[in-house]
């Protein structure tokens, strides 16, 4: 005889759950005593939405599903941003919510929200657990949902009176992994329709990748002679500073790079949904039917054709796809070489940031120097705001499992991230990137970093304003500004108050030594560069924007 919070943790630790990002409530008590005599680490975290990112950013960087438990009602509600994220991003997460008992339900207990509704659309799956002796069974199907096909967020309800009642059940095994692999057919047709191309692209997206899958899609590349994108946010699917590498395929495009897509004639897109951020709302390739012939590869067979008609359909994960792929050679040289190293120089000089702006700091020679810096394997993290430009344009991602970023464009990501990095990886270097207003959703998780000794590093780009609605308020209706302004705390003194290191920024020239020093230190660390609003894009001033220059 076990008790319901006994299974869920049974089940979790013969699934090879070693950690679970929680922030503890009454409702589940019995899971939290459970997991007192077993091997799964519990990171406590401040806010049950970083809890749900630090989650999010595990499955991300692993492939497995990243699992987080917070408490009924508003415990849930906040966690319902990570869920969110890990939708849109196809990240396999499990949520797990303790629950107002039997007894009360249906009657607005304290706290009461019905789950299957709340999470109905942004999660793949939601399902209440009443039966403590179901769990074995209803938890080998969550991590399935949440690793199978698409990936994505599984929510498990718990109400609180199953998880101290004492059952039978039958010992808990891991899910099985499901894969699904393209047939010789389909390899076929993408062969002939290769060699017989003048002009393909590649573009990389989604997820059930890995490292191996990585490396042979590289291998792909070289043979084909391809010139390869990735989408927005994906970056670590493909080595930046290859000869084949042709830029990200996001929000500000190259528009070399937007002009070879839209020219090609074949256009295989690996993994990806290929949104409305990616796809320059849905222009690069036309919805319903591209002028291009479209070769979509995807592990769901429900997005082959929900937005884009495909020239040929291949239901197949990207890591089956590329070793199945791998086998097959070109006919002959391919005729696009050249136009593939072009494509590559034009990355090259897209990718290189100016030096001289607005203000006393200037974030083009601080990338440069981080470039030379930083090693091949760190794994940078973001939210969202202009500020990421920086990373997004001119940081030149190595290799797999180095980017945290929501494709979904969230904000308080990248420190709550940076947080399960470090400790999924503590051998390397996690930089977490973030504006003032991003930093303030979900900076408390510093605070996580600190008990933990996780020694992230933050750099928190502060030009006290709200920068990516500043900049599309001023286009839209010049100097008439509402709502945008910040008033921000001294970024460095809150780290040092939280027991890290703080250092402050006001020129360029101070930030490589700032950041010598917050890396001997040991310590979690903030470094805050003030930095002029006017410095709004890398291209483009406040001013400009404003005055339409």
């Amino acid at each position: 005889m076990k008790t319901g919070g006994q299974l869920i943790v049974d089940a979790l630790e013969a699934n090879g759950v070693d950690r679970m990002y929680c922030v503890p409530g009454e409702s589940y008590l019995a899971v939290l005593d459970a997991l007192h005599d077993s091997k799964i680490r519990s990171i406590v975290c401040r806010q049950e939405g970083g809890a749900a990112m630090m989650a999010d950013c595990h499955g991300r960087l692993t492939g497995k599903p990243g699992i987080c438990f917070v408490t009924r009602g508003p415990g849930a509600t906040n966690a319902s941003a990570g869920v969110h994220i890990a939708m849109q991003d196809s990240i396999p997460m499990i949520l797990f919510i303790g629950q107002v008992a039997s007894h009360a339900k249906e009657r607005e207990a304290f706290q009461e929200v019905n789950y299957r509704r709340f999470f109905g659309d942004i999660a793949k799956w939601v399902v209440e657990i009443d039966d403590a002796a179901r769990i074995p069974e209803l938890l080998t199907r969550a991590f399935s949902v949440a690793t199978s096909g698409r990936p994505g967020p599984v929510v498990v309800s718990l109400p609180e009176d199953m998880l101290t009642s004492e059952v039978e059940a039958p010992a808990a095994l891991p899910a099985v992994a499901v894969e699904t692999r393209p047939g010789e057919e389909e390899l076929a047709k993408l062969e002939t329709l290769l060699n017989g191309a003048k002009n393909p692209f590649v573009i990389l997206g989604g997820t059930r990748w890995n490292a191996e899958a990585v490396e042979r899609m590289k291998k792909i590349s070289e043979a084909w002679s391809l010139p390869v994108g990735v989408s927005f946010r994906r970056q670590m699917l493909f080595d930046h500073l290859h000869d084949n590498y042709a830029g990200d395929v996001g929000i500000g495009v190259n528009p070399k790079l937007a002009k070879a897509i839209k020219d090609a004639d074949v256009v295989l897109l690996v993994g990806g949904r290929f949104g409305e951020m990616p796809s320059s709302d849905y222009t690069l390739l036309k919805s319903p039917y591209p002028d291009q012939k479209l070769v979509h590869v995807h592990v769901d067979a429900d997005e082959l054709g929900r937005v884009y008609r495909p020239t040929l359909a291949i239901n197949a994960s990207p890591a089956a796809f590329v070793e199945a792929f791998a086998k097959r050679k070109p006919a002959a040289k391919p005729a696009w070489a050249e136009a593939t190293k072009a494509l590559h120089a034009a990355y090259l000089e897209w990718s290189t940031p100016p030096l001289a702006g607005p203000g006393t700091v200037q974030m083009g020679p601080i990338m440069n120097w981080l470039e030379k810096v930083l090693p091949e394997d760190a794994i940078l993290t973001n939210g969202a705001g202009n500020y990421a430009t920086w990373v997004h344009r001119f940081h030149r991602f190595r290799r797999f499992a180095t980017q945290g970023a929501p494709t979904s464009g969230s904000m308080g990501y990248g420190t709550p991230a940076a947080v399960a990095a470090k400790g999924l990886f503590p051998d390397r270097v996690v930089v977490a990137f973030a504006g003032d207003g991003c930093f303030m959703m979900n900076g408390q998780e510093f605070a996580t970093a600190v008990q933990y000794g996780l020694p992230i590093i933050v750099i928190v780009v502060n030009n006290g304003i709200y920068g990516t609605i500043r900049m599309h308020q001023e286009r839209e209706y010049p100097g008439r500004v509402e709502a945008t302004d910040l008033k921000n705390p001294d970024f460095a003194a809150l780290a040092r108050a939280y027991g890290g290191h703080g250092e402050t920024v006001r020129e360029t020239d101070e930030f490589a030594a700032a950041f010598e020093r917050a890396r001997a230190s040991g310590k979690p660390a903030i470094i805050e560069i003030r930095l002029d609003p006017e410095a709004i894009t890398p291209t483009r001033t406040l001013t400009d924007i404003r005055e339409k220059r």
